[in-house]
């Protein structure tokens, strides 16, 4: 069955928010629709829509008119075995000690390496990423300083592949957490699958909002990889549940945003111990003023 997409970018939350709405009514109607804010500081917002139909040109020319957005962009996808693609495209990530691999390449992990099966469906977060590559990396450093986690939290976990590193080195429980439902239930699916269930906890949150993460605290090291926004509000509870002394990595940074990162948690409290640039992403390593 084919797939049509049609996308368009326009400036303002509540117009794409009514653009995404307006879309809903479209003969043949849309099987998704989506409302994005572009993280690169422009401003501008994504609307898009999936189709089984090709959609209506004219309709969509006169929504994007009515709300001052760009014209939509059409395209039909190619009929593909998404899974089959990634295997094929997701050879196995090393960031140090850790060795981030599908189950289709359990043959290559090699002798000594700290193993972290994920499996390609649930490809975001696998380690190809420049964030959670970053993230990894930061972790690897930490622990070569001779630095230990005794009390471990992943924010915003995704696939928990950060929870798994941290329990796989240091042996001690971590707790793991995300805003949606469907990833807390693909990190308990990886947790389980690496032989990690009893040492890493997963729990549906946002931030440090959970009963569980609030009596575990304070914490001498928190993962964060979301986005400049939720990191920046996020700010003042790092602080509050992290220890003097203790370590933040925070990821999923665009390089012209990590400045601004790091002034707001500069005056939250925190010092700069580490700064890594992959690509387009910063990974930064801060630590707790004492």
């Amino acid at each position: 069955m084919p797939t049509f997409t049609a996308l368009t970018t326009l400036r303002g939350k509540d117009a794409a928010e009514k653009l995404g709405l307006a879309m809903e009514g479209l003969q043949p109607e849309p099987t998704g629709i989506g409302v994005f804010e572009v993280e690169d500081g422009s401003g501008l917002w994504e609307v898009g829509g999936y189709f089984t139909e090709s959609p209506d040109e004219t309709a969509l020319l006169l929504l994007s008119t009515a709300l001052d957005a760009n014209p939509f962009v059409i395209s039909e996808l190619p009929e593909t075995d998404w899974v089959a693609h990634v295997r094929r495209e997701l050879v196995p990530v090393e960031a140090g000690q850790f060795f981030v691999y599908g189950s289709h390449d359990a043959d290559k992990v090699p002798a000594g390496a700290e193993p972290l099966l994920i499996e390609a469906a649930m490809a975001f977060g696998t380690g190809h990423h420049g964030t959670t590559l970053g993230c990894l990396r930061a972790l690897d450093r930490l622990d070569n300083s001779g630095f230990s986690g005794k009390n471990v939290a992943d924010i915003g976990c995704g696939t928990a592949v950060l929870a798994m590193a941290a329990a796989r080195i240091w042996e001690n429980p971590v707790l793991a957490s995300d805003i949606d439902e469907v990833a807390v239930d693909v990190a308990k699916s990886n947790i389980a699958a690496n032989g990690l269930t009893g040492r890493v906890f997963c729990v549906e949150a946002a931030g440090f909002d959970h009963p569980e993460l609030r009596a575990a605290a304070p914490f001498d090291l928190v993962f964060a990889n979301i986005l400049k926004g939720p990191l920046i509000a996020l700010a003042p509870d790092m602080a509050a549940n992290i220890a003097p002394g203790g370590q933040a990595i925070l990821s999923g940074i665009l390089n012209e945003q990590a400045d601004g990162v790091l002034d707001v948690y500069t005056q939250a409290g925190f010092n700069l111990a580490h700064r890594e640039e992959i690509v387009d992403w910063t990974t930064l390593t801060l630590s707790r003023n004492r």
